[in-house]
């Protein structure tokens, strides 16, 4: 089966940081198929990149290769590491962004990356998705066993991700990513306000009911829905509820469950 390698970074489109990597991946194996997840994760922002590697990888086939990089810590004391999964690989900075996405309890190993045969030879402090993470997963989409990469080592680094608070019939969450729609995803959870009346407080607004579709009420209108990803989602028909709202991740929602 053709092997498939991800990529989610925080490099932008202008340079060719994202380019390059797909280079050196391509003159390891030109018969791999690289797949662009995003490469307009807010600069530097690890908990962002750990939501949208969550939402993305579990709908990519077994054997799937993702690396990720959004590694503010270049070149210092953070590891590079090779996260191995039931299904899937996870390539990258351990610096918390395959929190989400590489599950505790699925974890087979994780590999530190240290045999720099399998690294460009000269090695950069400031790209190491050029450097390291990109030629490994080149290789790795070869048949390379995890274990001639590296050291394997107790586990990867998690990062602390906001949890909703419920308290009676109230629901506190905070917005976790803003969509190019501006679209704001939260951390509440479809099964927490599936079939219940609810109302929806963000930024002093109240939106009740929840909402099917962004068509279920009038161009301009601010509305609560499901999201695909199965997260409370705040948005405008037509619109950007960011804009519209003023919010931005961090800011908090509360969901109040009607009785009766």
């Amino acid at each position: 089966m053709e092997s498939i390698i991800t990529l989610t970074t925080d490099f932008g489109l202008k340079d060719a940081y994202q380019g390059v990597m797909k280079g050196v991946i391509l003159g390891i194996n030109p018969y791999v198929r690289i797949v662009d997840v995003t490469h307009l994760i807010s600069p530097g922002n690890i908990l962002e990149c750990a939501y949208i590697l969550r939402d993305a990888y579990s709908f990519f086939p077994d054997g799937t290769i993702h690396v990720g990089v959004v590694d503010p810590g270049v070149g210092g004391r953070r590891k590079p590491i090779l996260i191995e999964t039931g299904r899937h690989f996870f390539i990258g900075p351990d610096n918390g962004i395959f929190s989400l996405a590489a599950d505790k309890k699925d974890i087979r190993r994780v590999i530190e990356l240290k045999n720099r045969e399998y690294f460009l030879k000269e090695t950069s402090n400031t790209f190491h998705g050029r450097d390291i993470f990109a030629p490994v997963a080149g290789h790795l989409s070869l048949g390379a066993d995890p274990e001639e990469f590296g050291e394997e080592i107790a586990g990867a680094l998690s990062i602390e991700v906001p949890v909703p608070e419920k308290k009676g019939d109230t629901i506190t969450g905070s917005i976790v990513h803003a969509d190019s729609f501006g679209n704001l995803i939260t951390d509440i959870r479809k099964e927490d306000v599936a079939d219940a009346a609810c109302e929806v407080e963000v930024k002093g607004r109240m939106i009740a009911p929840i909402s099917k579709t962004y068509s279920s009420v009038g161009k301009g209108e601010v509305l609560a829905l499901i999201s695909s990803s199965n997260f409370l989602e705040i948005a405008v028909n037509g619109g950007s509820a960011s804009a519209v709202l003023g919010a931005a991740p961090g800011d908090r929602v509360a969901v109040r469950i009607r009785r009766g």
